[in-house]
């Protein structure tokens, strides 16, 4: 299927922790915000079990990783972050969750929402098992996004707040193995590592995640003719 490329006004990317975003998508995120669109991320998890720094605690690692997204989101252009802090690897696919997600995205009326595809459970390719935290927040935001957010007798209480129905157009679901939509990063790729730097939490040898990701945009970048590109699942959804 061919796409148009997207040119969105408002963009909200929906994950599990801190720097998921920055990893799957912040060229993209970068580039949507050099053409004038408003970029939002909401993040679900506290991200206080991310380290194998045996000296720290939870509390510090909390307070460490929520200033690493913000001033990652800053480097990318972007406007606002928002955490949930649900308990990290323990997050579920409940009610409450998604109408959080709901409530956020009634209240900023995205285009178009990027979060995880939760049909990635494991990468035979990649050698990875997917944390269930990713699988969890794309789970609950595909929820979200339709039909929750759709129609005003659910959650009846937030449409009395004032917080209207909203129809997203375009979700870009982040899937290592499958596209079907590209971006070209080759103009923002090096916002995507200025970003990644904010984390040195997480990222220990930034030299060679730097080589990985370059290599992941250069493979994407073939897929779809260009230099270097970020790719996903996307579904345009119906008016």
């Amino acid at each position: 299927m061919q796409f148009d490329q997207l040119n969105p006004k408002i963009v909200l990317g929906v994950a599990a922790h801190p720097d998921d975003l920055d990893f799957s998508s912040s060229a993209t995120m970068a580039k949507y915000a050099e053409a004038g669109a408003e970029i939002y991320y909401l993040l679900l998890t506290d991200g206080s079990k991310g380290t194998d720094d045996q000296n720290i605690s939870s509390e510090e690692l909390i307070k460490i990783r929520q200033e690493e997204q913000r001033a990652a989101l800053l480097s990318l252009g972007g406007k606002g972050v928002t955490f949930l802090n649900y308990p990290d690897g323990a997050l579920e696919i409940t009610m409450d969750l998604k109408k959080q997600i709901v409530k956020e995205i009634r209240r900023l009326k995205p285009d178009v929402v990027i979060t995880m595809d939760p049909s990635v459970i494991y990468s035979k390719t990649r050698s990875f098992v997917n944390h269930p935290d990713h699988r969890a927040a794309g789970q609950a935001t595909l929820d979200a996004v339709f039909p929750l957010a759709r129609d005003h007798l659910t959650f009846p209480d937030l449409y009395e707040q004032g917080l209207k129905p909203h129809k997203v157009k375009t979700l870009l679901l982040t899937n290592f193995d499958e596209q079907n939509y590209y971006e070209d990063i080759t103009e923002t790729f090096d916002n995507k590592m200025q970003a990644l730097k904010s984390h040195a939490s997480q990222i220990k040898d930034f030299k060679t995640t730097q080589e990985r990701f370059h290599s992941m945009a250069i493979l994407s970048g073939k897929k779809a003719g260009y230099k270097l590109a970020e790719g996903f699942m996307r579904i345009d959804l119906p008016s």
